[in-house]
């Protein structure tokens, strides 16, 4: 893993070097710039495969006129070295050199080849042309700036940044889509001009300034509507073969390799196979926490990971869970690079810290089980939805009116009523609402007058309702709305902050349960096989019962996060309310509503509101306006 840069232009090595140092922690073992008088790239490397100085970047194909920054793995790369047979004489032996021959042999066609997780760019000489690519399911990030035809590339916004120049114009839409979903879906940032390269699609340059862009797709979950016509015994016996697959090729690494265990299902599964089928019994990280999390709508899940690294005879690092929460939310907003809201992104921070001190570089994740084989509350909340749609809106107000005598801070009241939301609404539209945090009418009413006028057109479904439409063939719901977790919850939220917390320690996160192969398979499994009743990961659990006891098969599904509403409750915000919402505060922008804001926030210690995750999407708003904006501004 590792961190790129790249533009369509000559850039002074000075200012390359200040975009580097900016995301030095991506890459912590080596830096490298190439400038030429049509482009210029740079490279901070965390050295996984080929420790060498042959695997140094910039790298250039000898005599051949094509050079790469690459951050990621390719989990096949030896297979495709294999193909690719003695045409190509190497220097070493990392994945990053076969990228480079691999485009040399079968130009940008290549990146369908490739099974892994990537964010890079190639520039090939003999065409002048900037070629960028990310990886299918968004697990690398890469963002990129244009305007006028000034193309910058970078694995993060904070080294776009440090160019001068470059026009930092708001984008109002984007924070109300943070307040909404806690995150921005598709291609948006807070910043008008820098966009997220969608996963898997590849954007090419012509160079040198002023350049014209082109976006292509090159990639689109398999999402079909044609489902594998097999027994339950026999579609088990596969899952398990892909999934010991995925996980055998995500332990290729060249420095030590550990796992998160947070003791569900995902997590311990992911162990299990390592152990039991690859030997692995390197160093596990669990998250200990001190907060009362049950009360909030999460379980402590750490007698269950006790309980799997007994059994399965690893170590198991628990990861104090107590932290002074102003000083670690100002860093995560500073690595994530976007104001996304979800505390989540504290323990992976933590966990990285602890393993980057056992000298652990890999780490591999359980995340993407829930998304690609139907794990959250919101897929079973869709076998309600006949019962919406008899009931009608009618029955549905009445059911609120009682719900509001209860205090909404109660998990099982939250849900309920995030459930009859969906009253009256068509279904598509109904399945959109699952994945929004905030009433949109509530996270108008924060802005000034002023920002609420740019808000009127803006439809913060939008985004998802179009992606659908990239699947037309695929009737059933569920699998309609694990797309989206895949397109959208995973990719711009889950991915992100994952891969962000674990890069601000040098640590790459792997996720086996996105291998391409695995995801292909899941996407033509027959519904049921995921969502048997109200049975979650219906399949995944048969083939866990190979591996770990049922007590964590079967467990109740819990959120890996912090008890947010309880910090609110408690107390324990209040002196970031009070110094990031404060009225001096927020009316240096003049983007939000002072006494709204005020409002949300007695209405929510009162109990009157559920409003806990507006103010914690508020507090990273204005942190990130602190250190993205006026920062640079000044």
């Amino acid at each position: 893993m590792c961190g790129i840069f790249a533009t369509n232009y000559r850039l002074c090595e000075k200012t390359v070097r200040a975009s580097l140092i900016a995301m030095k922690h991506r890459g912590p073992d080596d830096s490298g710039v190439l400038i030429s008088n049509e482009v210029t790239l740079g490279h901070v490397r965390l050295a996984v495969l080929d420790l060498s100085i042959a695997g140094h970047q910039p790298m250039s194909a000898n005599g051949l006129g094509v050079h790469i920054v690459f951050n990621g793995e390719i989990y096949n790369h030896v297979d495709i070295r294999n193909t690719l047979g003695d045409r190509y004489s190497y220097l070493g032996t990392s994945d990053t050199e076969t990228l480079l021959y691999a485009y040399i042999e079968y130009g940008k066609e290549f990146v369908t080849r490739l099974n892994g997780i990537f964010g890079f760019a190639i520039y090939d000489t003999r065409s002048n042309e900037l070629i960028v690519a990310r990886d299918p399911f968004g697990v690398k990030p890469l963002y990129y700036y244009e305007k006028e035809g000034t193309f910058i590339i970078a694995s993060e916004i904070k080294a776009i940044i440090q160019v001068p120049g470059v026009d930092l114009a708001l984008r109002t839409e984007a924070f109300a889509d943070y307040l909404h979903y806690l995150w921005s879906p598709g291609e948006g940032t807070p910043f008008r001009y820098v966009h997220k390269l969608l996963p898997g699609h590849l954007l090419s340059i012509k160079c040198p300034r002023p350049g014209s862009g082109t976006i292509s797709k090159f990639f689109e979950i398999p999402f079909e509507g044609d489902y594998i016509d097999a027994s339950e015994s026999e579609l088990a016996d596969e899952l398990d073969d892909r999934l010991c697959r995925a996980v055998g090729r995500q332990l290729l690494s060249d420095v030590p390799v550990g796992f998160f265990l947070s003791g569900g299902l995902d997590s311990s599964l992911m162990v299990a196979i390592a152990r039991n089928h690859f030997g692995y019994c390197g160093n596990c990280y669990t998250i200990r926490s001190i907060d009362p999390i049950s009360k909030d709508g999460f379980a402590d899940d750490i007698g269950f990971a006790k309980k799997v690294a007994t059994d399965l005879g690893v170590s198991l690092h628990e990861v104090d869970g107590d932290f002074t929460i102003e000083n670690e939310f100002e860093t995560m907003i500073w690595h994530l690079d976007e104001p996304q809201a979800d505390p989540a992104a504290i323990n992976v921070l933590q966990i990285a810290r602890e393993a980057r001190k056992n000298g652990d570089v890999v780490l591999l994740s359980g995340a993407g089980g829930d998304d690609v084989f139907s794990g959250y509350r919101r897929h079973q909340a869709l076998r309600f939805h006949r019962l919406l749609k008899f009931g009608g809106i009618l029955g549905a107000s009445s059911f609120r009116a009682v719900l509001s005598v209860f205090d909404s801070r109660l998990p099982l009241i939250r849900r309920i009523r995030k459930m009859l939301k969906g009253a009256g609404m068509s279904e598509r539209r109904r399945l959109l609402t699952y994945f929004a945090w905030t009433d949109m009418e509530l996270v108008e009413s924060l802005f000034s007058s002023t920002y609420r006028e740019r808000l009127a057109n803006h439809d913060p479904f939008r985004i998802l309702n179009e992606s659908l439409e990239c699947i037309p063939a695929e009737e059933s719901t569920l699998n309609q709305m694990l797309f989206l977790e895949m397109k959208h919850f995973l990719a711009d939220h889950n991915l992100n902050y994952t891969d962000k917390m674990s890069m601000a320690l040098g640590i790459e996160s792997r996720v086996p349960f996105l291998d391409k192969e695995l995801v292909d398979f899941s996407c033509r499994l027959p519904p049921k096989m995921k969502l048997n009743g109200c049975t979650t990961k219906y399949l995944l659990r048969k083939v866990a019962e190979r591996y770990l006891p049922n007590c964590v098969v079967y467990r109740s599904k819990t959120g890996f996060g912090a008890p947010v509403r309880s910090w609110v409750k408690l107390g324990r915000v209040d002196n970031m309310i009070v110094e990031y919402l404060s009225r001096k505060r927020l009316r240096c922008d003049d983007i939000f509503d002072v006494d709204a804001i005020e409002r949300l926030v007695r209405d929510t210690r009162a109990g009157k509101l559920d409003g806990s995750y507006a103010i914690w999407s508020l507090l990273a708003i204005q942190v990130w306006l602190e250190r993205f904006s006026r920062a640079v501004a000044s």
